[in-house]
């Protein structure tokens, strides 16, 4: 089936970017459009620009940590706890120093409470960041790609921790490398203190390491923990996937080597720090010893280099080369993506090392990706974003993203599990979700006041694509927002 233009246009604006606005010219080449988009992509794009360095909170924050594990108790505590309570009080002082405690107690819940709602707030002036971003970049299509790997590489703000460096992650281990090497990317996330906090890497000691045989003879009963998180979802979600020749104790070895990579300024030997707070730092007194053997290859480095070896190693697998083409051809074309898709696009990135912008030209240039008819369901932020988009909105004005995004089922850099938010239409297209969409939709049309003529936009959102059912509705609507919400919650505008 021939394409025509206006179809080709179509499928450039919506199902490779976020939609369209009112004000945007159709693109007369679809495909340069795309691919001229990776030189206008904005590494730090000014959306981010205002937002407050992670340091000041990171720093007041842990300096908290540290005094509540004084007050327990080094010994006692674990290694970098939350903000919790401390435990139950010792008996009774006397009366002046009871009084003492408790305002000094009561000092301590301040301090919390106020970090708590400073790390609430840097979190949400992030996420109404990330929105305004996606409203007024010109390369739609190469913000598409941040998004799909910041989900790719998924954390979660549920820990305060990960809360304060969630959008210095996307800013600086994501954005720089999009469209760069798979494994720098691979590299830089996780050497990131949101992913070390987030997946408890920090924790990880290998037990033969000078540390941990210390550990082990003061407190023989006391497990010094090899932590297998971040190795685990390294292989099974970042890299090679699920059951992809690698077993247990695969993950085991890799999580031995991974020891050592850690969050510089925190902890007891801070002190001893020769990096900034919340940089990424070798400790090799809590390295494993040894040589590691890995799905069958032994790696002799020492250090942070053996790790490191195993990343490049796992970084340019055919198999991470299928996992990772499987995932974008799924974002991009279909829940089941084409295999014949697949297979070329692993074959792109094999020969090119890891070279993403190779497999984006592939992708962009097969016929499956340019297929009529819309078959991917909007997730919650495409379709929050399409839809202000095409109301002209450059900015949010009294909206707040984060609440928008947490009413639909879709809160940022917070997803059950390290496995990121899925892309299958089931995930989204249930009844209940459907209804807060038409919430929402009203919402933002009761916003636009009258002013945008539904009939006249649905053709410029949905070059070619509007059917005679939709039409007739806008036509038949009792008001012009009614039209307006009617449209944003069409079946042509909830699908790409």
């Amino acid at each position: 089936m021939s394409l025509s233009n206006l179809q080709a246009q179509a499928i450039a604006l919506n199902r490779f970017g976020l939609g369209v606005r009112p004000d945007d010219a159709p693109p007369a080449n679809p495909k340069k459009w795309l691919l001229d988009q990776f030189d206008r992509f904005e590494v730090k794009p000014a959306a981010f620009a205002a937002l407050p360095p992670p340091g000041s909170l990171a720093r007041a924050y842990f300096q908290e940590v540290g005094e509540l594990i004084k007050k327990m108790g080094a010994a006692a505590a674990p290694a970098m706890p939350a903000p919790t309570p401390p435990p139950a009080m010792p008996p009774a002082p006397p009366p002046v120093a009871m009084a003492d405690d408790m305002r000094a107690k009561l000092q301590r819940q301040e301090r919390r409470q106020a970090l708590n709602v400073e790390v609430r707030d840097t979190y949400r002036l992030a996420v109404n960041a990330r929105m305004r971003n996606a409203l007024t970049t010109d390369a739609p299509f190469a913000e598409r790609l941040a998004s799909f790997w910041s989900n790719h590489f998924a954390l979660s703000v549920e820990k305060p921790q990960v809360g304060i460096y969630a959008a210095d992650f996307e800013l600086t281990a994501i954005r720089p490398h999009i469209l760069g090497r798979f494994e720098d990317m691979l590299i830089a996330v996780e050497q990131h203190p949101a992913m070390l906090y987030y997946l408890d890497q920090f924790r990880s000691v290998g037990p033969n390491s000078p540390f941990g045989a210390r550990a082990a003879l003061r407190q023989p009963n006391r497990k010094t923990g090899l932590n297998e998180n971040l190795a685990r979802e390294i292989m099974e979600l970042h890299t090679l996937g699920v059951r992809t020749g690698y077993s247990q104790a695969d993950v085991t070895e890799f999580a031995r080597a991974m020891t050592g990579w850690s969050v510089g300024g925190l902890g007891p030997m801070a002190a001893q720090d020769n990096v900034e707070l919340g940089a990424f730092m070798f400790r090799s007194g809590i390295h494993e010893p040894g040589s590691r053997a890995i799905i069958g290859k032994t790696y002799a480095q020492s250090g942070e280099a053996q790790a490191r070896a195993v990343l490049h190693d796992l970084a340019t697998s055919p198999a991470t080369a299928r996992h990772i083409s499987t995932k974008l051809a799924r974002h991009f074309v279909a829940d089941d993506p084409p295999p014949a898709l697949i297979d070329r696009m692993s074959r792109a990135f094999v020969s090119s090392r890891g070279g993403l912008p190779a497999v984006y030209r592939v992708l962009i240039d097969a016929p499956e990706a340019w297929t009529p008819g819309a078959r991917k369901f909007k997730t919650p932020w495409d379709w929050t974003v399409s839809s202000l988009r095409a109301l002209g909105r450059r900015d949010l004005g009294k909206m707040d993203a984060s609440s928008m995004l947490n009413q639909l089922g879709q809160p940022i850099w917070k997803p059950g599990s390290p496995a990121g938010y899925d892309d299958l239409s089931a995930s989204w297209a249930a009844p209940d979700a459907l209804m807060r969409r038409v919430e929402l939709a009203q919402r933002f049309a009761a916003a636009a006041g009258g002013q945008v003529d539904a009939r006249d936009l649905a053709p410029r959102l949905l070059p070619g694509q509007v059917t005679p059912a939709t039409a007739a509705a806008l036509a038949q609507a009792e008001s012009g927002p009614t039209a307006l919400a009617l449209l944003l919650v069409s079946p042509e505008f909830q699908r790409r």
